[in-house]
């Protein structure tokens, strides 16, 4: 037989293994339950022009994959199968192109089906999830570089990665860096401070100033209860913390409490009145000040909106200014959080958290985990087990993987007035510490800044915040994502921000992006200037932490509500 008979028999073959992995697929998503483990679901329903235009690519791609192989290895440039190891091994390298044309293939299904965005969004987010798990990358078996590194190594990668995997077992979660090496008040969260207030909530942080003048009006930051606040001041060359300090503003910070069992009664309301609330009161008793500034960011932006509206329902204007970093206060648009949402979903936690209870921290550190499970997961199974090797030392990772647990009852009420049902932005709608809340109410200033690649806060939802709030506004977008936008200090010239210099808030992020022009680095200066025009004059800088005897330093800063593990 001659090798055009050859290339001819074994193209037939194998476009009929690949017609039959087609056929299987179809069949498979045809007869999906997509009413998530509910009996009676009714099966799949597909654009047949789609599909039609799906199956012809897929059995294109297949002969083209096959005559490729024949010649030469195929170039693969996902770099989860690149390395000397897949170079060396064609069977290895066809096999990855092979799954990765089963993964564009199985994802074009999940947009061909006909059905509603959220149901089209929850069948990709699975299949997005089993394809991340399934790649050959992620089994030693498979993994190419994984075995060179075995052979090399004569077996060490392999007795190292036993090692890294039973350690990760004990501490409950993937090691997404070396976090021996750290320890907070050590070497993160290192700014020189006091805790000058504390309740069973938080604690209350003060700073010491690194000016000899301060502005009158102090500068108050809310950071979400979600995660621990030293993400604002990691280490002093890309703290947010310190750089506030070093601008001349007298800097609080609240430290949530990591919540135990004590706590698992709390509610929203007493998040907003005993938290963000009594924070502003005891800032204000400490400095004199008739009124702060003060930021929120994510979940914390939220829960000092909150304040904001019960504070001026009650006709009290203590916050002169107020800045939103990537906060949801419209919750129309929520990202790819919207496919965990639903009636059905919101009800089981209020069932089963609603009177009591936790919200375990290392749930919703694996939930965020697997909403980039590549990067976040199993990027660290295949390079901790599979290869034996000790991740580097990150300290933004090291906090991200301090997590912290959630009051059941909060929890759960924030899923259904935020989440499912957006009631914050329908005035009287919704009550709070007994206040109706109308975002109509809150007339102050404020700097609304989003970030371009936010996956938990998309920039359209952190635009949104610019339709319901009235008062005078400036909004400000930044590259990257929801945490490496926000913590990219100047010194480091690192991304861009976009600024619009005439100061319009269209309807529409696209519409305010028209007149928007990009700036290079980071955004802090432009909010650093902001801030400043609303802090008042300067005044000589305190020459200790707190106020008499009622607000006397406590501790020194980070304090140990923040190395509390969940």
């Amino acid at each position: 037989m001659n090798s055009e008979a050859l290339w001819a028999q074994g193209a037939q073959q194998f476009q009929q293994i690949f017609g039959d992995s087609w056929t299987k697929a179809l069949q498979s998503f045809q007869s999906a339950d997509v009413a998530g483990g509910m009996p009676g679901a009714a099966p799949l329903q597909f654009s047949s022009t789609k599909l039609q235009a799906l199956q012809q690519q897929y059995l294109h791609d297949a002969k083209e994959l096959w005559a490729q192989g024949l010649q030469a290895a195929p170039e693969i440039k996902d770099r989860r199968f690149t390395g000397e190891g897949w170079a060396a091994n064609p069977v290895a390298t066809f096999s990855a192109a092979a799954y990765l044309l089963n993964a564009r293939t199985l994802m074009g299904l999940a947009d061909a089906v006909e059905a509603d965005a959220k149901t089209r969004a929850r069948i990709r987010f699975g299949v997005e999830q089993w394809m991340a798990a399934m790649a050959p990358s992620n089994f030693l078996a498979f993994n190419a570089e994984a075995q060179k590194k075995a052979i090399e190594t004569k077996g060490e990668s392999i007795a190292k990665g036993m090692q890294n995997l039973l350690h990760d077992i004990t501490q409950g979660h993937v090691s997404m860096t070396d976090e021996s090496l750290f320890e907070v008040g050590r070497n993160v969260a290192t700014t020189e401070g006091a805790v000058v207030f504390e309740n069973e909530l938080f604690q209350l942080l003060e700073y010491k100033p690194l000016t000899t003048k301060v502005f009158e009006r102090p500068f108050l930051l809310v950071p979400p209860c979600i995660n621990k606040f030293y993400i604002l001041d990691l280490q002093p060359e890309n703290s947010l913390i310190r750089y506030a300090v070093e601008q001349g503003h007298r800097t609080f910070v609240v430290s949530w409490r990591n919540p135990d069992d004590s706590l698992a009664h709390k509610t929203w309301d007493d998040y907003v009145e005993d938290g963000v609330m009594a924070a502003i009161d005891v800032v204000q008793n400490i400095t004199g000040a008739e009124q702060i500034n003060a930021l929120g960011f994510c979940v914390g932006g939220t829960i000092l909106s909150n304040a904001l509206a019960v504070l001026a329902a009650r006709g009290d204007e203590p916050v002169a200014s107020a800045t939103f970093l990537t906060t949801l206060i419209d919750f129309t648009d929520t990202g790819i959080l919207d496919v965990f949402i639903d009636e059905g979903m919101v009800k089981y936690r209020e069932m089963q958290l609603g009177k009591g209870g936790l919200m375990k921290g290392q749930d919703l550190a694996s939930t965020f985990s697997f909403l980039r499970p590549n990067d976040l997961v199993w990027n660290y199974v295949v390079g901790n087990y599979l290869k034996g090797e000790t991740p580097p030392p990150f300290d933004l990772l090291y906090w991200n993987s301090d997590s912290t647990n959630l009051p059941g009852p909060f929890y759960a009420w924030y899923l259904r007035n935020f989440y499912l049902e957006n009631n914050l932005v329908k005035p009287g709608k919704l009550t709070v510490c007994g206040e109706k809340m109308d975002l109509s109410n809150l007339t102050l200033p404020v700097y609304v800044y989003g970030s371009r690649e936010d996956h938990i806060v998309p920039i359209n939802a952190a635009y949104a915040s610019t339709q319901v709030l009235p008062g005078k506004k400036r909004f400000v977008m930044g590259a990257s994502g929801h945490i490496a936008g926000v913590i990219n200090p100047p010194a480091k010239g690192k991304r861009s921000h976009w600024i619009r210099a005439d100061g319009k808030l269209p309807a529409t992020l696209d519409q305010w992006l028209e007149g928007a022009t990009e700036h290079p680095g980071s955004w802090w200066t432009d909010w650093s200037g902001w801030l400043k025009g609303h802090a008042g004059k300067q005044i000589a800088a305190p020459k200790g932490y707190g106020k008499g005897a009622r607000f006397k330093a406590i501790e020194p800063a980070p304090g140990r509500y923040v190395k509390e593990k969940a």
